[in-house]
């Protein structure tokens, strides 16, 4: 028989071996290109959600009166959500797809930025340091780790597995697909990474091979088992004595964790295109701390850099969080489907269009392709962006040094010394500070000006009739960047300055240009109501050419501009006329829900009569001649048309809603 604590080992290493299939079968849903097609958006999310969390996390820590240390940790232990629970959650839900794509490729970079967060706080609870070099060199041995081993499996895994499946045999396919696994987990172990990390890497690689569901079938009941197990040795793990005696830590933390992550996640997966719906569901469903935050908790105990009541409360936080996440998987839709039906109308006009936006840097063609027009623009921003760092931080580790050796040689008195040294880092960091400014609103420019192109002076003293939703562009791509580097260098320099001091400063210039921008979404609701005018005019120009070729009037059409060429920066804009036949007569906004069902916003309403309905309420019901405008995607577009001329009319939610 086994003693206890050799029988708990033994179930965490079975547990692991769960985390490793589980990695291994989310693996095999994605492969290089999906990656390449998702990656820019789930690592700007995971960027922004882990560095709110780390910042979070410290300030929260430091008001219950944690360490410096021992509140780095804590910020670590809440940014890294839990993989094993969430994939487990959308199994049940038979989640796949759509937001699930994303939610998992936010998972992934989560993981590879929690590696860097092990090197960092390794360094940090030894006492060493971990100076701007040695952070750069961890960073380059983790890319050219995922190169070499990318670069290899390409070769030979998917022909290796090919070769195996058609052998036609199920065991030998199962240990196969098995041995690819575990050597990739074993080899990212032996180079200093996680083992999920390299997992995920098999799977993806065995998903290159084409028989990637034939493996997922064969592994699914292994996998299951040892997924049981680690939730079991998740609650061998916890003391109630332990969770007692730290109850306010706990009930924080997970009040945090569940705000926290919900609106961290939801914002960045918004502002990179994903839409309301989509990214209210993928915070709602990343809402927890997992398998990572138990291996930095554990961490810190053992450098005995924290107490050892932080793994207790980092597995209280997780069990709690955890009994929430099913719910919050199961209720997302009809959560976002409400915060997307009670947005504001000004809000929901702003974000159809950002969606269109968005699509349109995506897709942005041209003689210089968008990386090579912002390329400088971000290694300047790099650049400053690590000297600030690095001023910070050095500053910290030779204060003591320095002050002393002054005080000693120049004989100056403590009271000039201190502050005069604080003022010099200051003003050395409000350098780099103001370079990272700089830079980050030159990129936001830049990528304005791809969505939106100024047009050339013809020599007139025409207005910008593109201004005003440039400008709008402009200050979110500022809000966004800012989110992105912002958050990461708050939760970077906070050990180095007084507590909530960085975070106070981000918060007011987010703030700043929050405010900003709802100035600017106002003013594209005139620019939008003169679009819907244009395309009402159009959309009568059109019938009355139509009536005089049937009525036998010479019909020379010359090809008339589209809304975009008049007024740019409102894509998508199209007028539906409610007819006699129309399927959408009589019936009410709320009725029709088309936000819902196809994501296009009803921007205007015109009456027969010439008076307007702007902002249409949900109670307005559609009468006969009335001109609907609609804007969004030209696929929305068109199926909100068809819904509109043939139905079906009712939402089949409506009553649901409605109740």
């Amino acid at each position: 028989m086994l003693g206890g604590e050799a029988s708990t080992e033994l179930t965490h290493s079975l547990s692991e071996l769960g985390v490793i299939l589980l990695m291994f079968t989310i693996g095999l849903e994605f492969n290089l290109r999906k990656i390449a097609r998702i990656g820019p958006v789930a690592g700007f999310t995971a960027v922004v959600e882990v560095g709110l969390m780390l910042s979070l996390g410290f300030v929260a820590a430091r008001v219950l009166g944690f360490s410096p240390i021992e509140s780095l940790f804590v910020g670590a232990c809440v940014g890294i959500s839990s993989t094993m629970l969430v994939a487990k959650a959308f199994e049940e839900q038979k989640l796949k797809g759509g937001f699930a794509e994303v939610v998992f490729g936010v998972l992934v970079f989560e993981d590879i930025i929690a590696i860097l967060l092990l090197a960092v706080l390794t360094a940090v609870s030894s006492g060493e340091g971990l100076t701007t070099g040695e952070f750069a060199l961890e960073i380059g041995k983790l890319l050219g780790f995922l190169l070499a081993l990318l670069a290899i499996g390409l070769l030979v895994v998917p022909r290796f597995i090919r070769g195996v499946v058609r052998v036609s045999r199920s065991e030998t396919t199962l240990i196969a697909g098995i041995a690819v696994c575990f050597t990739m987990a074993t080899l990212a172990t032996e180079a200093g990474y996680s083992v999920a990390l390299g997992a995920f890497l098999a799977g993806m690689l065995v998903s290159e091979s084409g028989e990637g569901g034939k493996v997922e079938h064969l592994v699914q009941p292994l996998r299951d088992i040892f997924a049981a197990i680690f939730f079991i040795a998740v609650g061998l793990s916890i003391n109630p004595m332990d969770v007692v005696t730290h109850w306010l830590p706990v009930v924080v933390l997970t009040v945090l964790v569940l705000v926290g992550k919900t609106v961290g996640v939801a914002l960045g997966a918004f502002l990179t295109g994903n839409g309301v719906k989509h990214s209210v569901r993928s915070g709602m469903s990343l809402a927890q701390i997992g398998e990572f935050s138990f291996i930095i908790a554990g961490l810190g105990i053992a450098r005995g850099a924290t107490g050892s009541f932080i793994y207790p409360v980092a597995v209280a936080v997780s069990l709690l969080t955890s009994l929430t996440t099913p719910w919050m998987v199961r209720n997302s839709e009809r959560i976002a489907d409400a915060v997307d039906r009670r947005l504001p109308a000004r809000l929901q006009t702003f974000v159809t269009f950002y969606e269109a936006w968005i699509e349109q840097l995506k897709t942005a063609r041209g003689p210089i392709s968008t990386w090579q027009r912002i390329r400088r623009t971000i290694i300047l921003l790099g650049v400053d962006a690590v000297l600030l760092i690095a001023s910070l931080a050095g500053a910290r580790l030779v204060r003591g040094r320095v002050i002393e050796a002054l005080e000693g040689r120049f004989t100056l008195p403590p009271w000039l010394v201190e502050p005069a040294f604080t003022g010099a880092t200051l003003l050395v960091a409000a350098i780099f500070f103001v370079g990272v400014i700089r830079q980050s609103v030159n990129l936001a420019n830049i990528l304005a000006r791809i969505v939106m192109p100024e047009r050339p002076s013809d020599g007139t003293s025409r207005p910008d009739l593109g201004a005003a939703p440039r400008n709008l562009i402009i200050v979110i791509f500022q809000l966004a960047l800012g989110l992105a580097v912002g958050l990461p260098l708050v939760a970077i320099t906070q050990p180095f300055v007084p507590p909530g001091s960085t975070f106070a400063v981000f918060a007011l210039i987010i703030i700043a240009l929050a405010v900003n921008a709802w100035r600017s979404i106002k003013n594209l609701q005139g620019h939008v109501r003169a679009g819907a005018e244009l395309v009402v005019e159009m959309l009568g120009r059109q019938s009355r050419r139509a009536a005089e070729s049937h009525h036998g009037s010479p019909a020379v059409i010359e090809p008339e501009p589209t809304v975009e060429e008049i007024l740019p920066g409102l894509p998508g804009m199209t007028a539906v006329q409610i007819v006699e036949t129309s399927a959408g007569l009589g019936r009410s906004i709320s009725q029709l829900n088309l936000r819902l069902r196809t994501g296009v916003a009803i921007l205007t309403i015109h009456r027969p009569d010439g008076t307007e309905v702007p902002q249409p309420i949900s109670r307005h019901k559609l009468a006969l001649g009335e001109v609907v405008t609609l804007a969004g995607s030209r696929e929305a577009v068109d199926h909100a048309s068809e819904i509109l001329q043939k139905g079906p009319a009712v939402d089949p939610k409506f009553l649901s809603y409605a109740g």
